[in-house]
């Protein structure tokens, strides 16, 4: 991965066990604002313990899922389809979002509304219609194993398994969910040479356009610039003049505030389908038809929207055929086949999951 940057995180005072700090690797130019909280710091049993808490079918009402069902390994940690299904019929209200690089990441969901990955880790675990059973709950029914008290003896140092101990593991594991070996990574760190396709796609993305000096661009780097690729910013992105879904006016109550939602990463973007909040997007192409002739005023519309055009006094971005076929042709180049296939996140359990008394 370039320069990396390499930590561990001390073991927390109260252990009784001896843990051992996990070491986290990825690119210096991430940059080392993150967030792990100090009462949860990443272990090499707690990530472990996370690691099968998240593939756990026994934390949902009817034994059947898990926080893996709708986060899925080959498409990222996202989910393949608009809506995911949970305990019932009654599909979710959101798309499933990407799980990738959440170390460094404040605010989680669409709407922000989370503001740690242990608050984040029990919302769909305690949703009626997403996995239906409170984390203490689901605590008391891995209570009850074979194997799960020694291994929240081994992160934590106490066979007492607890809701917030539940949540504290399953957020080290994601914690743990770091894409940095894309080929646009390998270009960053010069072991990777783009196409002239994929030069030009980069160029359009990351230029804002000014047709006045004929300069072409997409104007994508204003929500999805940096090497994380995306900003951690809220914004209305103009799917509809009166959205049905108020994005985080839900929260804050403000006008200025409606249909505005989280700018996601665009890493591993390509196996991520469908796109936006309510997965209305089955391509990236329609994703590009979106951004370059669709944008829909509202007063809510984000700024930077409403200015990006490739003609003088245009309305809409229109970006020609060939240069959205460029953009998609660097858009692939952020996936990250070795993330997509890593074994340290995959399915830990056997076929038999485990054995109960």
């Amino acid at each position: 991965m370039g320069n990396l940057f390499v930590t561990g995180n001390s073991k927390p005072v109260h252990a009784i066990t001896d843990t051992i700090p996990y070491q986290l690797a990825y690119p210096a130019s991430f940059g080392n604002r993150v967030n792990i909280p100090a009462d949860n710091p990443l272990t090499r049993e707690g990530v472990f313990l996370g690691n099968r808490l998240f593939y756990e079918r026994l934390l949902s009402a009817n034994n059947r899922i898990s926080c893996a069902s709708c986060h899925k390994q080959p498409f990222a940690f996202a989910d393949n389809k608009a809506f995911s299904d949970g305990i019932d019929t009654v599909e979710t209200t959101r798309n499933a979002m990407s799980l990738v690089n959440l170390l460094w990441v404040r605010h989680f969901f669409w709407d922000g509304r989370a503001n740690s990955l242990e608050e984040q880790a029990a919302i769909p675990l305690s949703h009626p219609h997403e996995m239906g059973l409170s984390p203490d709950k689901g605590a008391v029914k891995l209570q009850h194993t074979d194997n799960y008290p020694a291994l929240f003896r081994a992160a934590f140092g106490s066979d007492s398994i607890t809701g917030d101990l539940v949540v504290k593991a399953i957020a080290q594991f994601e914690r743990t969910l770091i894409s940095a070996n894309s080929r646009y990574d390998q270009y960053l760190n010069g072991s990777y040479t783009p196409t002239p396709e994929e030069s030009r796609g980069m160029a359009l993305f990351m230029n804002n356009p000014s047709p006045e000096r004929n300069i072409r661009g997409a104007g994508c780097g204003h929500c999805h610039g940096g090497p994380k690729l995306y900003i951690e910013l809220f914004h209305n992105n103009g799917l509809d003049s009166m959205p049905k879904d108020r994005g985080i006016e839900q929260l804050t109550g403000l006008a200025t505030d409606r249909g505005r939602f989280r700018v996601p990463t665009l890493r591993n973007i390509a196996v991520t389908a469908p796109y936006m909040h309510d997965g209305r997007f089955a391509t990236l192409e329609e994703v590009l038809d979106h951004y370059s002739d669709h944008i829909q005023e509202s007063a809510s519309l984000s700024p930077v929207l409403r200015s990006n055009t490739n003609e003088v006094g245009g309305k809409s971005l229109h970006l020609t055929h060939e240069e959205k076929h460029s953009i998609i042709a660097f858009l692939q180049m952020l996936t990250d086949s070795s993330f997509l296939t890593n074994p340290d996140f995959a399915n830990p359990h056997t076929q038999h999951n485990h054995a109960t008394r």
